[in-house]
């Protein structure tokens, strides 16, 4: 069931989408070489916290951090440890706020020091295609409308594209219906009303589309071991615009509300 936000509702989803991109914002300026998955973990639960919210991702399904830190050709789902990233690394990074029963949720992947031109395109071409889909995020159009902006960019550059997860509902639970796949498939294609709160997320490979579950049973790597991007906005869709809840300070890709 599609669950329709009031106005009530989707302040309190702007709210802790507010926390979200301003911490988020925070932990990409600590990506550099030296630094572990352990420490931009932690320091996201001490500010997630010390702003009045909590880290949705920790404990839901016994998951065991508030970061997803996803390195290389980990896709999704990383938990953070204490191996230090190296130069040349990518790392995917993706957060969850809850705060008074609202939640958010956003990725982005970001290069460790200087890495190759290959690499650059990969994340250029994610983000692009993330940007491209929330375009299609409006009143009237439907799901496939998404899932087809986002597969055409990536798949014109002979990129995987990651099917088994996707993109999803979100703001009352930290998962909701409908399902926003990357790829136009036979699943549900419900037309987009005001009200409806998603978070679309393309994940997007250097290799092949296919994807598998490390033995942690969480950490998603490709299964060709080629380098992965996700890239990830919570949205809003309004009567007369689409609302990017989750952009980051100083992004401007779209219409956020103000800082925190």
């Amino acid at each position: 069931m599609i669950r329709l936000k009031n106005e009530q509702q989707l302040d309190g989803i702007r709210r802790a989408s507010r926390i979200l991109s301003a911490v988020l914002d925070e932990v990409i300026q600590r990506v550099e070489p030296g630094v572990s998955g352990h420490d931009l973990d932690r320091y996201a639960y001490e500010r997630i916290t010390e702003l009045g919210a909590r880290p949705s991702f920790l404990g839901y399904m016994n998951f065991p951090a508030s970061l997803c830190v996803s390195v290389d050709r980990a896709v999704i789902h990383g938990i953070p440890d204490k191996t230090k990233l190296r130069a040349g690394q990518v790392v995917g990074i993706d957060c969850g706020v809850v705060i008074d029963g609202y939640y958010s949720d956003s990725a982005v992947t970001v290069p460790v020091g200087a890495v190759s031109a290959e690499i650059r395109k990969l994340l250029q071409v994610t983000e692009e295609s993330l940007y491209l889909g929330i375009a299609e995020a409006k009143v009237g159009n439907r799901i496939h409308d998404v899932s087809r902006a986002v597969y055409r960019r990536t798949k014109s550059e002979g990129y995987g594209v990651v099917r088994p997860y996707c993109g999803h509902g979100v703001g009352l639970e930290i998962h909701e219906d409908p399902q926003v796949p990357n790829y136009v498939g036979k699943g549900p294609n419900p037309r987009l009303k005001p009200g409806m709160v998603i978070a679309i997320e393309p994940m997007i490979n250097l290799g092949g589309d296919d994807v598998r579950v490390l033995d942690d049973d969480w950490t998603v790597v490709t299964s060709d071991g080629s380098i992965s991007a996700h890239f990830e906005h919570t949205v809003a869709i309004l009567e007369d615009r689409t609302e990017i809840l989750t952009l980051r300070p100083g992004d401007s890709h779209g219409v956020r509300s103000e800082a925190v």
